[in-house]
């Protein structure tokens, strides 16, 4: 392993820190997707909370990540979401996005986690709410899980363009309700969530 005693992040550890975030929680469609991010070496500028950039700035800064980062995503599926919950199902795709990295490099650090719920991880960890808009390594996570998971997103989209999810991806817009309303739940839409739930016990 590299020398870690000048690692930047938010923490002064002498050892890295690995961040991790997820997107699509609140989402009406597709998988629920986490990122897990560990810089050896200088960060990008301008990371921030993915929400507070725009998307054309997410783009350039994911790709910054990623060339110079260890990076991993982690998924859990809609059928996994409705057959655990959405809580659980987050949990079980933040621990897949922590095991994608290298197993030496999750031995030694620190792992941040965004939220205020433990996923199921042997490492020393910290959970931090609001922490993808105070650590930068968790910035960086919360911008490749939201590149990743607006592209699976746009996907979808061109697969089953009658909910508009290029603008709304997949959340609980007017236009995105009234389109349920109007041809039904999708094969993509999570069953346990409302209105999807409801329309289905009309039936």
């Amino acid at each position: 392993m590299e020398n870690h005693l000048d690692h930047p992040c938010c923490r002064n550890t002498g050892r890295p820190v690995i961040g991790i975030d997820e997107v699509g929680r609140g989402s009406l469609i597709g998988d629920v997707v986490t990122s897990a991010v560990c810089f050896l070496g200088p960060l990008p500028t301008g990371l921030a909370d993915s929400k507070k950039i725009s998307a054309k700035k997410r783009i350039v800064l994911d790709e910054a990540i990623r060339s110079c980062a260890h990076w991993s995503i982690g998924r859990a599926s809609i059928e996994e979401i409705d057959s655990i919950g959405i809580l659980a199902a987050t949990l079980l795709a933040m621990k897949r996005a922590w095991m994608g990295l290298d197993a030496d490099l999750r031995r030694d650090a620190l792992v941040i986690i965004d939220g205020d719920k433990e996923p199921d991880i042997r490492a020393d960890m910290e959970i931090m709410p609001r922490a993808d808009q105070l650590c930068p390594t968790v910035s960086a996570a919360s911008i490749v899980a939201k590149v990743h998971r607006d592209n699976a997103v746009i996907g979808l989209h061109n697969a089953d363009g009658r909910y508009a999810w290029d603008r709304n991806k997949g959340y609980g817009t007017r236009d995105h309700f009234l389109a349920i309303e109007e041809h039904g739940p999708s094969p993509y839409h999570r069953r346990s969530f409302q209105p999807v739930r409801g329309m289905l016990r009309r039936k």
